[in-house]
């Protein structure tokens, strides 16, 4: 009998525990009937800004003007507010490097490990921080793997698909019809690590995104939603047989210099490759190239598929102003690598130089 009522105690004690994970709140919080719905961002604090929204194969402002993204990528803001770099300077500086973009990535074990609440104050800010400047925002799920099968490239990637609804709902509610959040990507790498994840289904992936974007849209139609192909986001060819079915949305790629390696490496196979893999979808829908970059093999985090002479970027800036291809480089972190900056001096790399160039010429 001892047996029964300590295994009964242990079953509520857990059930119980798992309610309150469940539900967000507090073991302290007895009152759960009186906890608000959550706030929706202060609109009042911005200065207007037009809404970017999708029409045909091109992105337009609220005057029906072609508009390109071109900007950054930051490191995640949790790390940054651990290094103390989390701050309006940072994106001061990257206004003065030309930017009209920022791309945030959130890890998901950082949002988890920061709280909803605390993670959703850092969004606040940055939203604070880029309409001050005219600075738009492209929030970033940054997960690495096959999410219908559950399994990740490393334990910062892990997630649930019911998390990254639940993820979505939550950034939908908070800024529904606020311009500066013009952009959800709803998954940042999804690939099959071939076949350590399992076998990538395009048409699966189709279906988890429309659902993704069936909630978003149930709350704020102002916004893109933003699909990533296979290959750690790199190959839409899908796209052109199976789009996803539902307006106003654009695809994401994610070209480094090593996706490619053309027997002879000029522009003309590149090109092609390009064309082929990814560029042909901007026929018909917007791309935005979410990360590009490049490192030397003998730079800081060198690693496959980023590394180059410096041959790349030309190449590629070409290719997409070609074909009117919004971009965002990745990253304006010293640690990270492609890094666009050697320190928080904001001294640039190689590749740091060479994109502030093109964003200053624009």
């Amino acid at each position: 009998m001892k047996n029964i009522k300590e295994s009964s105690k242990r079953f509520f004690t857990i059930t119980f525990a798992f309610l309150l994970m469940a539900g967000n709140v507090s073991a302290g919080q007895k009152d759960w009937w009186n906890i608000p719905y959550p706030a929706g961002f202060d609109a009042s604090q911005l200065k207007p800004q037009s809404f970017i929204k999708v029409k045909g194969n091109k992105l337009v402002d609220d005057k029906g003007d072609a508009f390109l993204f071109k900007g950054m990528n930051i490191a995640s803001p949790d790390k940054l507010v651990h290094q103390s770099q989390w701050k309006k300077s940072l994106f001061k500086e990257l206004k003065d490097w030309g930017v009209n973009v920022i791309r945030l990535p959130i890890h998901p074990i950082g949002w988890r490990a920061t709280g909803e609440s605390e993670y959703l104050q850092l969004i606040d800010q940055a939203v604070v921080w880029a309409n001050a400047y005219d600075i738009y925002l492209i929030i970033d799920w940054h997960s690495i793997g096959y999410l219908p099968d559950g399994l990740f490239q490393h334990p910062m990637y892990v997630t649930t698909e019911q998390e990254t609804m639940q993820f979505w709902q939550t950034i939908a509610k908070r800024y529904t019809n606020i311009p500066t959040v013009a952009v959800y990507e709803i998954f940042n790498e999804p690939t099959d690590i071939g076949g350590k994840a399992g076998k990538a289904d395009w048409m699966e992936w189709k279906a988890f995104n429309e659902k993704v974007i069936d909630v978003i849209y149930a709350h704020d139609r102002n916004v893109i939603p933003l699909v990533a192909g296979f290959n750690w986001a790199y190959d839409l060819r899908p796209v052109l047989d199976n789009p996803i079915a539902r307006p106003g949305v654009a695809y994401a790629s994610h070209p480094y210099p090593q996706k490619e390696s053309p027997s002879v490496a000029n522009k003309e196979n590149f090109f092609r490759l390009w064309d082929d893999a990814w560029g042909k979808v901007a026929a018909t829908y917007p791309i935005i190239v979410t990360e590009l970059g490049w490192v030397r093999k003998d730079g800081v985090g060198a690693h496959i598929p980023v590394i180059n002479d410096g041959s790349y970027g030309p190449m590629i800036i070409e290719f997409m102003d070609q074909r009117n291809i919004s971009w965002v480089a990745w990253v304006f972190d010293p640690e990270w690598s492609p890094t666009m900056i050697h320190d928080w001096d904001f001294t640039p790399t190689e590749q740091g130089e060479f994109f502030k160039k093109v964003l200053q010429s624009q």
